[in-house]
């Protein structure tokens, strides 16, 4: 009696149990499916009360499309036999609305093992099925979004390198259909000097490590031509932090980059621009000095006054200096490059465009130069920080119509943390270089939109309001940033900072010019080919004072008639821009064609990549660069013989 209270008791908590359960349908069916019992879940799932079910067949639950399939009898029929039926699909409440569901029914049996019915549990799974059917919409709408894109490569990489997807945009940059490329290694895009230098496995250990990896630079398309990408690299994990995988994002910028460079050298065209008043002035005022001070030595000579000869011929030569030096300045300003970073001395760089800033502001404003003892190197263009400080001075100047004072500092700074987040840069070691004006200074509006391209608060065709924009890019491509500190009716500082460099800067030692050389010739044969008759007058005494032989021509054809001859020529000085329809560097060429090892030195006062041509020099050439001293181009002319 004990044992039948027990069991009891048992039964009766096993049905509080399932009664008190309201997230799962459980009720059992008759061997014939009618409802034998119903609990909580099964009245909130299907809507009926356990007075309305009870006694009703259970096929009342399915849709009538699977009631007409006889479902719900094979249900029954695959428990019983099979020991359990499991399956989803819709079902239907009382009310007539249907919702997903997750059922199973178990066969139960008397001890005999007589079946006596089923147990049922439904779930309900309308939600779930609800979002997964949302989150394949969301995966197809990404899929077709990023298959549609044409303007980006975007595709995934497995964790070894080997590309898994391709979508348009990677088919139109890269060349390569999905069935050529999936499985191959992403290596394959990148140039093989960078291949051979580790670059696309560094890439993807710096994904790996520090989350993302972004960089600019060549790649190489199927056909072997180039582009410039844009490229990002992310790593993808799973819900356990494992790497599964990466994100790769690449846009074609040889566009954009072309673009750049065009308003780069239009920026310094516009700077030319801005110059060639007080350069034309200045270079008047030199031609004065080397003119006057000529006149004055025919006069004391007319006079028999030579002591004083010394005095006029240092002020020429003093003259001739300063041109030399402007000139060089405005054609390494003015030359067309790329950005070509080499370890720089920032200091050496200033002083080296001190005297064109002085020229270029102007008399009316004072300019001061502050160089910080022991500045650090820095990785930069040093000819793009001409540029970029040299416009920032015309800036300056023109913010002080009425004159001022500008400095150009440079100072040693260290970034923490706190100083890295104001200046958006990261924590360490920056060379800043500062140009402060005593101007009119700009409001919080105007400082916001300064580096903005186009934007210019100078008068219609006084600006392209480029120049900041240029410097900005430039700076930012080097690895630094540009501040403005402004005040309006005060002033301005624009302040550049460059990351330290760890390699020094190779000494580039000054020019020493040493007394002329003794006469060193035994008689060797020069041809000096030059239109201007002065120039070809003057080498021709320096080599005759030093023991060489001398013939002239004035143009290309003429020296290239002394060169087919029979005449004996050890060296060939040519000018490279001539008249007659042949440069120096034609001449020199077909030279060679009928003497192969002769020596030349082309003298030019063009930059020196315009007179390579074709990019090097082959052996035995050599340049010299215009204006140069008699001795100096004795020296060479020695040099280049003996050796």
């Amino acid at each position: 009696m004990a044992e039948v209270d027990t069991l009891a008791g048992d039964g009766n908590r096993f049905e509080l149990l399932v009664q008190s359960i309201t997230d799962y349908a459980i009720y059992m069916l008759d061997p014939q499916g009618r409802v034998t019992s119903w609990n909580a879940g099964a009245e909130r799932f299907k809507g009926y009360a356990a007075d309305e079910i009870i006694g009703q067949h259970f096929s009342r639950f399915y849709t009538p499309e699977e009631r007409e399939q006889g479902i719900p009898r094979i249900a029954l029929a695959t428990a019983e036999r099979d020991g359990r039926f499991e399956a989803q699909g819709w079902r239907v409440r009382k009310d007539g609305s249907r919702f997903w569901a997750d059922v199973v029914i178990d066969p139960i049996r008397d001890p005999a093992g007589k079946l006596v019915g089923f147990a049922k549990i439904t779930r309900d799974l309308s939600e779930r099925r609800a979002a997964e059917a949302t989150l394949r919409q969301s995966e197809e709408r990404f899929r077709l979004l990023v298959q549609s894109v044409t303007d980006y490569a975007i595709y995934m990489l497995d964790p070894e390198g080997r590309v898994s997807s391709w979508n348009a945009g990677a088919e139109r940059f890269k060349g390569y259909a999905a069935d050529e490329i999936m499985g191959e290694h992403f290596s394959r895009f990148y140039r093989e000097e960078d291949r051979e230098a580790g670059v696309p496995h560094a890439a993807l250990d710096t994904a790996r490590r520090e989350g993302r990896f972004e960089a600019e630079g060549w790649r190489v398309r199927k056909d072997g031509s180039r582009f410039w990408a844009s490229v990002i690299i992310d790593p993808i994990r799973d819900d356990d932090g494992q790497l599964v995988g990466f994100a790769k994002v690449t846009r074609d910028l040889t566009e954009k980059r072309a673009i750049e460079e065009q308003l780069r050298q239009s920026q310094k065209m516009e700077a030319v621009g801005q110059l060639t008043g007080g350069l034309a002035h200045d270079f008047n005022n030199l031609l004065t000095g080397i003119s006057g001070s000529l006149e004055m030595m025919q006069i004391r000579l007319a006079q028999g006054r030579t002591a004083e000869f010394d005095r006029y011929f240092m002020a020429a030569q003093g003259a001739v200096k300063r041109a030399a030096a402007l000139t060089h300045r405005l054609l390494a300003f003015s030359r067309r490059q790329t950005l070509d970073p080499k370890p720089t001395n920032v200091n050496r760089l200033i002083h080296g465009l001190d005297e064109l800033v002085r020229r270029t502001v102007g008399p009316g404003v004072d300019v001061e130069v502050v160089g910080a003892s022991g500045l650090w190197p820095t990785l930069v263009d040093p000819n793009q920080l001409e540029n970029a400080i040299l416009n920032l001075c015309i800036n300056a100047r023109d913010a002080m119509p009425d004159g001022g004072k500008l400095t150009i500092e440079t100072t040693n700074k260290w970034l923490d943390e706190a100083a890295s987040r104001r200046q958006d840069l990261p924590v360490g070691q920056y060379v800043s270089v500062c140009v402060t004006d005593t101007g009119t200074g700009m409001t919080p509006e105007v400082a916001a939109k300064a580096f903005d391209p186009f934007f210019t608060t100078k008068p219609l065709g006084e600006g392209t309001g480029l120049g900041l924009s240029m410097i900005y890019g430039f700076v930012r491509q080097s690895g630094g940033q540009v501040r403005i500190y402004s005040e309006l009716g005060q002033g301005t500082t624009m302040c550049l900072y460059l990351p330290r460099h760890d390699e020094d800067v190779p000494w580039e030692e000054e020019d020493v010019f040493s007394l002329p050389p003794e006469p060193t010739g035994e008689g060797e044969v020069v041809l000096v080919i030059d239109d201007e008759p002065t120039i070809r007058m003057l080498i021709a005494e320096v080599l005759g004072e030093a023991g060489y032989a001398v013939i002239e021509a004035p143009d290309g054809p003429a020296g290239l008639r002394v060169l087919e001859s029979n005449a004996r020529i050890d060296l060939l000085i040519t000018d490279v821009g001539l008249p007659g329809g042949l440069n120096g560097r034609q001449v020199a060429d077909a030279a060679r064609a009928a003497r192969p090892h002769l020596k030349v030195l082309f003298i030019t006062g063009y930059a020196e990549n315009a007179i390579i041509g074709r990019g090097r020099l082959e052996k035995g050439m050599h340049v010299l660069t215009k204006p140069f001293q008699m001795e100096a181009l004795a020296e060479r002319i020695r040099q280049i013989i003996e050796n």
